[in-house]
């Protein structure tokens, strides 16, 4: 049960003692080695050693092989040569393997040691008269040396028994300073023991208690044995109590198992074999002068704190430490101060599962990859890594992949046992709540689990939650919106499904095996003690329900029914006469494949329909129902479902999504009453023509209607708006209602050919604004005061012939494929602002220096343009420029550049497509700046670009960040208008081998290592190396994350900060605002505009990124 505290040895013997026997050996001696005993110290026993002329080899051997030697000086230590040469060995070793040496001066006073004096001086001539002068000088330098060592006087203490509790007390802090090494390299460890060691407050001489709390196997049990060795040295007396879970199971009552546990703590404490312990007092009345450690280990009932920790029976500046996974039993006691020990980090967790695997702090090559997937198996549980990491050392990268399926799936014994206890400890109503929080509710928000499973007959939901979470099996994280969330660790998921398994069917509370999922609703088995039912209709092969399958499942909550195959060839029949019980809070059905449902949904708290590929639900239920419990309702690809039911009585309901409904054409009108929605989705309803008033629904925040063709008017909307989207509909204007909507902060009103005319009421604290696609003619001057606004898209506006003042709070403008702007205004001096004209060919001169000018002095912009700029300081053909070092770290680039576009036309009939290349010079200026710590003679850029070809570069250096040397700049620039992006693409375009112009770029790339070598070399010579290489990222934009080049391949010397592979991704709309174009398309083909990268939707609305971080990494810099 207990072990008492003891020292690490790295000595045979802690201690060796050299005295004369007839003066300390009878009385002083023997009650010495005694109170070493009693305080576990093992001394050398000289018995059986014949006393001679010249010292033993046994004992030379014992000498060096001890940790501490305790010098016994007395009045007649010196007559003996022996004890003199025993001094002069002990000395030896002293110096060469650093022995400890403490003095004890006994009878005899420590100046007559010194200066050989007294009747101790008189004793040693007598030893000295036939020596030689040599061995006389060693001696006497002996005893003058350990003369001047500190040590215990005998005549400063009043009586022996205390001068020997601190000779016994000095050599344990001596021993127990000692470092351990049983816990060296385990990760992370200090810091809890710094946080334990804060919270003992070791200084303060009053009694403490501290708990140490945390799930099972976190590693609670490990912190306190480690602060037990750390802080033993500390205390008279120590104990470390574990195995208390056990005491449980002897049968005595309460009142006996205090006994019981007092008696054994008090046994090892006092290191007494036998102690009768009458009462609960006698602990006080042992223990109450003695300064004592004492740790609890793995304590489960109240009864054992009350037994063992009660702060009165202790002596001054006790502490005793407990650690459980029972946070409550702790509060119950009173105890305040309390560790609660967390997961690791990831980074943490992996270092603990490669020291268990492989036993270094990394993988072997190859193994990378499979440490990442068991390590996560185990949820960052330090038990479960080092476990799982134990069990696959040695092995294979083959044997590792056969081991994984049955790791994900099933817990090592080791594991198990130490998880389950924990469960097996709950009421049975927690322990239903418990293995419905593993299976279904892992991860969701307090609220949502309490609405779920609050007043049904079999669970106690908000009891519960704080029993799981008092006793570490969940975690109650707060997000970043202050919202609470339930936690689970992953193994003890799996826990909770192994013992699902091992449950009768009859008594199984969820049920989740396909076969047995089908012995029960075929032959209605069902039984009220099933709590959830999930199944997963391609798990199996045919099931017919019964009618009755679910009559006796009264106490059904939770029903998943999944399809991954194609509903109209299903494997699954159910009749027309089905019920489900009432009971159900959570009804989740997929190609649900009946017309409608039969049951009172009285308590349903969320519907979830989704399915995208085919459901035969017309109509949920007939008539008005009570749904004073729904707050979520999905409908999301129910293309069947012709009619939405009643919801005048759907009070609580927050979200409403009816997507791709396609049959749906109107909303009921008693949507409008539903106060308390909060979402509200209509996406692809391509019948969808009447949306009821929403003004009332005083908490909606969001409404999505995206596709939705024949919707042709939007109605009134309330104040509480804060994201409206309406894109791809026939809305000719917004409701009058929006402009008092002064919340809204994103706004997306794109590809609505018919909106002719945008509000001039924005609303203020608006901050994402998309336009795109629409045939809008002009933006309202008003824009220029929404001081929140950063985002705004304007790509596609064919109609927009100007652009008014923009607002300095602006960082990013999508102007591309505008083909009709011509003017903007004079004032664009936003402050990093990224600009995309991208094909707007028509804008006029002055505009195009507005535009340049503003990224010359502020930010970054891509626009059309033939060449770089005369005025700057230094241009060249091609993507490589060389210039000299400069005192100033700032640049303005200007690269001209070609970007390619493909207009792909495919047939219907034929599986033919017709592709057409076009390709357009752009100009993109953009910053970059690096630190200048190389003293070269000149620097080199070089640029890459993957389908953008780069055909000329420039620099001009920057001064400061002020600079205003670069007004005037662009006087002389000739620029070209044209009358549309047809004339600019007949006039412009430019043509070149694609294949030949990539391997002119893989040369290059090789041709840059070659060069890169001398910097590879260990020593980075600068003046010897030819050339040398620094890799930099040169973001000109550090707000934003740039986007990875998703080609760039990891053989490839150096990391690229370059073009992503599509520049054409950058330079044209997504697919789905480009299709929109057919409308216009006067010959009604089906052509679309499509990206040539692999990446889908780079410049996808919702993910402003900077111009500068899509198109444009710098390579390397150059140094000579």
């Amino acid at each position: 049960m207990a072990s008492s505290s003891s020292s690490p040895r790295n000595w045979r013997y802690n201690v060796f003692t050299s005295f004369h026997g007839p003066d300390v050996r009878i009385k002083f001696l023997s009650h010495l080695r005694q109170q070493f005993v009693y305080n576990g110290i093992t001394m050398f026993d000289d018995n059986g050693i014949e006393r001679s002329q010249i010292i033993a080899p046994a004992l030379k051997k014992a000498i060096g092989e001890s940790r501490i030697a305790i010098l016994l000086l007395s009045k007649n230590y010196a007559s003996s040569s022996w004890c003199l040469d025993e001094l002069l060995e002990i000395l030896k070793c002293k110096e060469d393997i650093g022995q400890i040496v403490m003095t004890v001066f006994y009878e005899v006073d420590p100046s007559h040691v010194r200066k050989q004096t007294g009747d101790f001086g008189l004793a040693f001539k007598e030893t000295c008269a036939h020596k030689t002068e040599e061995k006389r000088q060693k001696w006497t330098q002996a005893l003058t040396y350990v003369g001047n060592i500190a040590g215990e006087d005998f005549k400063h203490w009043p009586n022996e028994a205390k001068m020997i509790e601190k000779i016994a007390r000095d050599v344990s802090d001596i021993l127990n300073v000692t470092p351990c090494r049983d816990f060296d390299g385990m990760v992370g460890l200090n810091d809890h023991l710094r946080e334990m060691e804060s919270l003992l407050d070791l200084k303060n001489d009053g009694v403490k208690i501290v708990g140490i709390s945390g799930p099972a196997g976190i590693g609670k049990s490990t912190i306190a044995t480690a602060l037990h060795g750390r802080l033993s040295n500390m205390f008279q007396r120590t104990c470390f109590v574990d195995n208390l879970r056990e005491s449980y199971k002897i049968g005595l009552d309460e009142y006996r198992l205090k006994l019981h546990l007092q008696q054994q703590l008090l046994a090892y404490v006092l290191n007494q074999d036998k102690i009768r312990v009458g009462h609960l007092s006698v602990m006080k009345e042992r223990l109450d002068d003695l300064r004592v450690l004492i740790i609890l280990d793995d304590v489960e009932h109240l009864y054992q704190l009350e037994a063992l920790a009660d702060i009165r029976w202790f002596g001054p500046g006790s502490r005793v430490i407990v650690t459980t996974e029972n946070r409550e039993i702790l509060l119950q006691h009173g105890i305040k101060d309390i560790y609660h020990v967390g997961f690791p980090s990831e980074g943490e967790a992996l270092m603990i599962f490669f020291l268990s695997a492989f036993r270094q702090p990394s993988p072997p090559y190859g193994f990378l990859k499979l440490t990442y997937e068991v390590a996560s198996i185990c949820g960052n549980l330090p038990l479960g890594l080092h476990v799982l990491g134990t069990l696959l050392r040695g092995k294979s990268q083959a044997e590792w992949i056969e081991e994984l399926p049955r790791l994900k799936d099933c817990l090592d014994g080791r594991i198990e046992s130490v998880l389950k206890v924990g469960y097996e400890s709950l009421y049975e109503k927690d322990q239903a709540l418990f293995l419905l929080i593993a299976v279904y509710f892992n991860y969701d928000y307090v609220d949502y689990v309490t609405s779920m499973l609050e007043n049904t007959n079999v669970l106690d939901v908000r009891l519960g939650l704080k029993k799981l979470a008092n006793r570490c099996l969940i975690q109650i994280d707060i997000d970043h919106n202050r919202k609470s969330r339930v936690v689970m660790n992953r193994l003890l998921q799996v826990m909770a499904r192994e013992v699902i398994s091992k449950q009768k069917i009859s008594k199984r509370k969820i049920l989740e095996d396909p076969q047995d999922i089908c012995y029960v609703l075929e032959e209605a088995k069902g039984k009220g003690s099933a709590l959830g039912l999930s199944l997963d209709v391609a798990e199996i092969k045919e099931l017919v329900i019964n009618k009755k399958a679910f009559k006796k499942m009264c106490n059904l909550l939770i029903l998943k029914v999944f399809n991954g195959t194609d509903p109209r060839e299903s494997k699954l029949h159910v009749p027309e006469e089905m019920e489900l019980p009432s009971s159900i809070r959570l009804l989740h059905w997929e190609a649900y494949p009946r017309k409608s449902f039969r049951f009172g949904p009285e308590n349903l708290v969320t519907l979830n329909m989704e399915y995208r590929l085919y459901s035969e639900l017309e109509k949920l239920w007939k008539g008005t129902q009570p749904l004073a419990n729904l707050k979520e309702m999905n409908l999301c690809g129910s293309s069947c479902l012709k009619e939405l039911p009643d919801l005048s009585k759907a009070a609580n309901l927050e979200r409403l999504d009816v997507a791709e409904c396609n049959a749906l054409v109107e909303i009921p009108s008693s949507v409008a009453n539903l106060h308390k929605i909060v979402n509200l989705h209509m996406e692809s309803c391509e019948s969808l023509e009447v949306i009821p008033t929403l003004i009332n629904l005083a908490s909606l925040k969001i409404i999505n209607i995206h596709d939705c063709p024949r919707l042709k008017s939007f109605p009134d909307v309330p104040t509480s708006l804060e994201e409206l989207v309406i894109e791809k509909t026939g809305v000719q204007e917004l409701p009058a209602s929006f402009r008092h909507c002064t919340g809204v902060t994103t706004l997306y009103i794109c590809s609505n050919r018919n909106l002719k005319t945008f509000s001039t009421h924005l609303p203020m604290g608006l901050r994402k604004l998309d336009l795109s696609n629409c045939g809008i003619e002009w933006v309202t001057d008003s824009i220029k005061d929404l001081h929140n606004l950063y985002y705004l898209k304007l790509s596609g506006c064919k109609r927009l012939v100007s652009l008014p003042e923009l607002p300095c709070s602006l960082e990013c403008l999508f102007a591309e494929d505008c083909t009709s702007l011509e003017r903007v205004s004079d004032s664009l001096n936003i402050p990093n602002a990224q600009f995309n004209f991208i094909k707007c060919f028509t804008l006029d001169r002055e505009a195009r220096r507005a535009i340049i000018q503003q990224s010359f002095v502020h930010g970054n912009v891509i626009l059309p343009a033939r060449e770089v700029l005369e005025e700057v300081d230094y241009r060249a053909r091609g993507n490589c420029l060389t210039i000299p070092p400069s005192a100033f770290n700032r640049f303005k680039v200007c690269v001209v550049l070609v970007i390619g576009d493909s207009v792909k036309s495919a047939s219907e009939d034929f599986q033919l497509q017709t592709v057409y290349t076009f390709q357009t010079e752009h100009v993109f200026v953009f910053d970059i700046s690096f630190p200048l710590i190389f003293n070269g003679r000149k620097i080199m850029l070089k640029f890459f670009g993957g389908y953008a070809r780069i055909i000329e570069c420039g620099v001009q250096i920057l001064m400061d960040e002020t600079d205003g040397s670069n007004k005037g700049l662009f006087e002389n620039v000739e620029w070209r208008t044209y009358k549309s992006y047809e004339e600019a693409v007949e006039k412009e375009e430019y043509q070149w081998d694609t294949n030949e112009s990539e391997e002119e770029e893989e040369d290059d790339l090789w041709d840059t290592h070659e060069s890169n070598e001398a910097f590879d070399k260990e020593d980075h010579d600068y003046e010897s190396a030819p050339t040398a290489y620094e890799d930099i990222c040169l973001n000109p934009s550090p707000k934003l994350d740039p986007i990875p080049n998703p080609t760039a391949s990891s053989s490839r010397p150096l990391s690229r900060f370059t073009f992503p592979d599509s520049a054409a991704a950058f330079a044209t709309p997504r697919i789905d605002d480009e299709a929109s174009n057919k409308d216009e398309n006067e010959e009604g083909d089906k052509s679309e505009i499509v990206s040539e990268d692999k990446d889908e939707d780079i410049a996808h609305d919702g993910d402003y990124q900077s111009i500068s971080s899509k198109l444009l990494h710098i390579l390397s810099l150059c140094i000579n």
